[in-house]
């Protein structure tokens, strides 16, 4: 059938029961994407099994890595650019047909992730097949580039699990695990990984039909009717937890849906939309992100040399991040005064292990990789040695005095300060060239982004070591210089410090909250600082107020002192309950000061400039990078310093002109608005 071709990224394997095992391996590659080559290659495969049609095909990955990850992001943008995404897209549509129609059964055999054209090539095929390992995710995760499936998978999913469970799939962009693929019907069958192929060989030769239920399920949630009530009810549902005005991607997925029509129409409607979509902001600054977390992920390479990791403070900070570590496979050791301050810590990582692992021979082996350890005897015995106490510069440095003379050649002393500069805290160790910072971010079991925080008398060897551990936890490491507040929080703390001082003017929390929403932020302001903790703002922003020469909001001191803290103690500028936030009512007649999300959002804009001006950062990329996954800022507007140049450096610096003329000195344009990679 293949004979004297020969191809690149694919192999062909035909068995004597005539079944054909089509073998993914993009050439030069570490994961499976697709290209253009890779789908004219695959395009050929399957004009010679639709001319000599096998007994059946098999589609699998001959990556260990996992099964194919998408479509090739970099060439996607490149088409972009070009103005050639609508053909590409039905190009890869056409291929995808061609392989759904041939006169065989097809199965995919899917073995770690499958995301994005990987899971649309699957849905292209009869059956699918899902290996039971843990790495094993299956998705459609398009939205989050501000797109959505555009090789068929909008077409098909609905019409395959029923259109209520595929649309959630797609609009929120999650994955799936195997047994949960199986669950909702996107899967046929579960194997072990060695067994995946001949279950998929059992498919082929003794196939079963889908229940009747699913199969009923698919036909009514897609008549013509339903789909119009359940278009209103879905789009409802994506409003609350999305702007349409900002991210149009899931509510343009909804009406292509909506409109139905035979798998033709389906296709053309999905190609149509997909290239419209690419065209917008949102999908270039979203796609920006994600490259811009690829690059991230790519400063960690190299062997890190730590096996045991040892944390002192098991207060929230500190315990989480030796939690975490554990559960990413280290030997870890956490130390306090008292074994009463570690047990709150092991108890939250109990139920971390219990909501990540799932089932007990996950969930022990990593509770037993986290040791409580009150004597600190393993310093001695670590790579790398955590300080995440209280942000006082003594006590810090009296701790490191203690545990440095305990190290073995090579060790790393880390802190997580999160505003006291290095070069005071490494004055008087006896190894500076070994110590460095890691600032994480609450909650660390969600927050991506580690600042990796460097000073001049750090050894290059020792930033690699830390990049590349960040990136063995799964964390995403920006190498930052060493200032007051480094990068993240130095940005962060102007928008706000403005917030609270906004709220003691009198504009009500949750009119500032629903501003900052508004332009795009995860969470208003007000809410954010007693998430953080009040206790916490106070600490930063008297460190950070003096450096940037702003000053504290009123009442924020007599705040403190009535001991309200936020959401650690149930009560802050907002009451908690069980976590949420009871926000107050607001007087329907408020009429809230027309510049108040310029007021909270250009300071931001203005410090993200003085950053990189002082080079706090290497570059805008990294900036931007930094500050997305470290506070959430708006993805869809690529950053701070895309945002500035979308709306325009000039245009942006006026308005802190006009503001500093309002307000005071404190909107005063910084330096660093000339610069040339503003524009």
């Amino acid at each position: 059938m293949f004979e004297g071709l020969r191809f690149s990224h694919w192999k062909t394997e035909r068995g004597n029961d005539g079944i054909v095992v089509l073998s993914f391996d993009r050439a030069g590659a570490s994961v499976n994407t697709f290209s253009r080559a890779v789908l004219d290659e695959l395009g050929e495969i399957i004009e010679r099994l639709a001319i000599e049609p096998p007994k059946g095909v098999i589609v699998r990955s001959a990556k260990s890595a996992g099964f194919i990850a998408g479509a090739d992001i970099r060439e996607f943008e490149q088409y972009e650019k070009t103005g050639s995404v609508l053909e590409s897209i039905q190009n890869g549509q056409r291929i995808f047909e061609r392989f759904a129609r041939l006169p065989c059964r097809t199965v995919a055999a899917i073995h770690g992730h499958c995301m994005g054209g990987g899971t649309e090539l699957a849905l292209a095929c009869r059956y699918r097949v899902a290996s039971r390992d843990p790495s094993t995710r299956i998705g459609l995760p398009e939205v989050k580039l501000g797109i959505f499936p555009g090789w068929g998978g909008s077409a098909r999913l609905p019409y395959l699990i029923g259109a209520p469970a595929a649309l959630e799939f797609m609009v929120s962009g999650r994955n799936a695990s195997a047994e949960n693929a199986r669950a909702m019907g996107l899967v046929d069958a579960l194997a072990s990984p060695e067994l995946l192929v001949e279950k998929a060989r059992e498919l082929i030769l003794h196939p079963a039909p889908r229940p009747l239920k699913q199969r009923a399920l698919a036909w009514a949630t897609n008549l013509w009717p339903v789909r119009q009530v359940l278009a209103r009810m879905v789009r409802k549902r994506a409003a609350a937890k999305a702007n349409p005005a900002h991210y149009p991607a899931p509510f343009a997925l909804i009406e292509t849906w909506r409109r139905g029509g035979g798998l033709g129409s389906r296709l053309n409607n999905e190609a149509r939309a997909v290239a419209k979509l690419a065209q917008t902001s949102t999908a270039r600054n979203l796609i920006r992100v994600f490259l811009l977390q690829e690059q991230l992920k790519s400063l960690g390479s190299g062997e890190h040399g730590i096996d045991h990791v040892h944390v002192v403070g098991a207060g929230v900070m500190g315990g989480d991040i030796a939690a975490w570590c554990a559960l990413r496979g280290f030997q870890v050791t956490l130390q306090d005064r008292e074994m009463k301050f570690i047990q709150p810590a092991l108890e939250r990582a109990r139920e971390l292990y219990a909501k990540r692992l799932k089932t007990p021979e996950r969930i022990t082996p990593a509770l037993d990789r986290l040791r409580a350890d009150v004597d600190g005897a393993g310093v001695a015995a670590a790579d790398l040695v955590i300080e995440a106490i209280y942000e006082n510069l003594e006590a810090k440095q009296a701790l490191y005095a203690k545990v440095e003379s305990q190290f073995h050649e090579g060790e790393l002393l880390a802190t997580n300060t999160s505003s006291i500069p290095l070069d005071q805290l490494s004055s008087g160790l006896q190894r500076p060239q070994l110590f460095l910072g890691l600032h994480f971010f609450n909650p660390v079991a969600s927050m991506p982004l580690v600042e990796v925080v460097t000073h001049d008398a750090l050894d290059a060897e020792a930033t690699r070591r830390a990049l590349a551990f960040c990136k063995a936890i799964d964390k995403l490491p920006v190498p930052v210089k060493s200032s007051p507040g480094f990068l993240v929080n130095r940005i962060l703390m102007p928008y706000l410090l403005e917030a609270m001082t906004l709220y003691s003017e009198g504009v009500p929390g949750p009119v500032l909250d629903k501003a900052a929403k508004r332009f795009g932020m995860p969470m208003g302001p007000i809410e954010l600082a007693d998430t953080v903790g009040l206790d916490v703002c106070a600490s930063v922003g008297k460190i950070l107020a003096e450096f940037l020469g702003l000053d504290l909001p009123k009442g924020m001191e007599s705040l403190l002192e009535s001991g309200k803290r936020g959401k650690k103690d149930g009560q802050g500028f907002y009451i908690w309950q069980d976590g949420t936030p009871v926000k107050p009512e607001v007087d329907p007649s408020y009429q809230a000061p027309a510049d108040i999300t310029e007021r909270m959002i250009l300071p931001m804009l203005n410090e993200s400039v003085a950053c990189l001006a002082e080079g706090v950062v290497a570059n805008a990329d990294l900036l931007d990078a930094g500050v997305i996954f470290g506070t959430g800022f708006a993805p869809f507007r690529g950053g701070p310093i895309a945002h500035i140049r979308s709306e325009g450096a000039a245009a942006v610096k006026a308005r802190l002109e006009t503001l500093a003329s309002r307000y005071g000195k404190r909107f005063a344009p910084k330096d660093g608005w000339d610069r040339a990679d503003l524009a």
